[in-house]
């Protein structure tokens, strides 16, 4: 990991002019004055910041989705067979189950991420979702899967958008998406780090009496719980709370993020009227709806993917080994596509560029039968478009929200409502269409297609409003904001104000 992060360090101090025809992130007037930093450079300053806050969210996330996805690989031990749910739509549902407390409690969660610091809350919920997964080890019924299912959820529910919140209080948004995407492929690294460690628990079947499935669920527990407790103490919160930085690092990180988006977090409070206001901008939805359309094939992938590959004639030990490369291969293709957004000074391209990658893997699963390899091929085109546009998606939109109260409540919401396709997924690979999964590949391709069309939308979305402020800029800065500070101008309207220009 130390190696590529600091890949991404060398990166930091280049940072593109990211803006349609070169406009800036913020008015070139702005009054905020960036302190020249004269015990260090900004280099090694990001760098400094990179080994602090990067590894600590990179395994957190990768905990969670691990402990989340690694249903699928109980599955090929048994799981259905002993909790007799192999047949109807039980085993869908239990996995539907997770998302609705997932969803539902995604703003609530990152308004409490505020109130109680973020090392408080990302190490209780981590530490109580790890808890919850050992307690899955020990079910013996479907109801007790549905229970355990829903409290992961519950538990989870805040992993996502904390973290990301997390990093934009310490990113600008020129210096996001390459940290972001290196975070994002924390999933992927999830799904190939859980194939190899399924491998190795599996041959534990029968130790004390236990099922192979039930070990799996047990370790990644207690693993999960160790980490918890060790990131309550080291996990870092904002920039003006932390140890490791000196006063003239504090103040340059503080006035780079000032200028870039508006007010520290740390002296913000979030109110439910803050919440609401967000949503009176149609943007919000459009980029909650990019997100979602992606959410189908990627759950779809994570919960069906080993059941797939065992249909290609694979034991259930073979098959743990084989989930592996798909997954290695889109954290790779993840990397590849962020530092090409980044050197082009270009979002929508590599959004689209995937998901066309994507959609030429779920084709070809749904029209190529009996020829394991090409199949097997498909489904790294499916990993390595699908998890490479996401990360681009939710940066891109995030890092196009102004302020930290609407950046922290229009992540939560693109999240919280993008992960309404995870219950789509979970329905749409039925037992009853094994081995072709014609309905589910059918259903990922109609909603990589939505996807596709609603990142063309948000593109002339920001497009056209960065041309009305273009136009209107004179009068919107005299008779909206003439009465705000300087300071407080930018957070309060964050991106509806009129110096503030989106990203493309």
């Amino acid at each position: 990991m130390h190696s590529a992060l600091t890949y991404y360090v060398v990166l930091s101090n280049n940072e593109p002019d990211i803006h349609g025809k070169g406009k800036p992130e913020t008015d070139i007037e702005s009054p905020i004055d960036i302190p020249q930093l004269t015990t260090t450079t900004e280099r090694r300053l990001m760098a400094k910041v990179d080994l602090h806050v990067l590894p600590f969210l990179c395994v957190l996330y990768l905990m969670a989705f691990l402990d989340r996805v690694n249903i699928s690989n109980a599955v090929l031990f048994g799981l259905q067979q002993d909790l007799d749910i192999q047949t109807g739509t039980k085993y869908n549902t239990a996995l539907t189950i997770f998302f609705i407390p997932y969803i539902i409690f995604e703003i609530p969660s990152n308004i409490l991420l505020k109130k109680l610091k973020p090392h408080v809350w990302l190490s209780f919920c981590m530490g109580m979702f790890g808890f919850v997964m050992v307690m899955q080890g020990l079910v013996q019924n479907w109801g007790g899967l549905m229970a355990t299912r829903f409290f992961l959820g519950l538990f989870e529910t805040g992993m996502f958008p904390g973290c990301f919140y997390l990093m934009s209080c310490w990113y600008t948004r020129g210096e996001a998406q390459k940290r972001f995407s290196f975070f994002f492929g924390s999933a992927t690294l999830a799904g190939a780090f859980g194939g190899v460690l399924a491998y190795g628990i599996g041959k534990m079947n029968g130790i004390r009496g236990y099922k192979g499935w039930r070990w799996l669920f047990i370790i990644e527990g207690l693993l999960t719980i160790v980490i918890a407790v060790i990131w309550f103490w080291t996990l870092p919160d904002f920039p003006e709370t932390v140890g490791w930085l000196d006063e003239e690092e504090r103040a340059f990180i503080k006035a780079k993020l000032e200028k870039d988006t508006g007010k520290s977090a740390h002296a913000q409070a979030i109110t439910w009227r803050d919440a609401l206001d967000v949503f009176k901008d149609y943007k919000i939805f459009v980029g909650g709806l990019a997100y979602f359309g992606l959410i189908v094939p990627a759950y779809g992938y994570a919960y069906f993917a080993n059941s797939i590959i065992k249909s290609y004639g694979y034991s259930a030990l073979t098959t743990q080994l084989y989930s592996v490369p798909p997954w290695a291969a889109a954290f790779a293709f993840s990397q590849v596509v962020a530092y090409f957004s980044d050197r082009l000074r270009h979002r929508f391209l590599f959004t689209i560029i995937p998901i066309c990658i994507t959609l030429v893997g779920l084709a070809m699963l749904l029209n190529i039968h009996n020829h394991r390899h090409v199949e097997y091929g498909a489904l790294f085109l499916v990993t390595s478009g699908t998890y490479s546009a996401m990360p681009v998606i939710v940066c891109w939109f995030a890092m196009n929200l102004g302020g930290h109260k609407r950046r922290s409540v229009g992540t939560a919401w693109q999240v919280g409502f993008g992960n309404i396709g995870g219950i789509i997924a979970t329905y749409s690979f039925l037992s009853k269409d094994a081995p072709e999964y014609r309905n589910g590949f059918i259903i990922c391709i109609s909603f990589a297609c939505l996807s596709a069309v609603a990142c063309i939308v948000y593109l002339l979305g920001v497009w056209h409003a960065n041309r009305q402020k273009d136009c209107n800029a004179a009068i919107s800065n005299s008779e909206v904001i003439g009465q705000l500070t300087d300071e407080d101008k930018t957070e309060d309207l964050g991106d509806l104000a009129p110096s503030y220009r989106y990203i493309y």
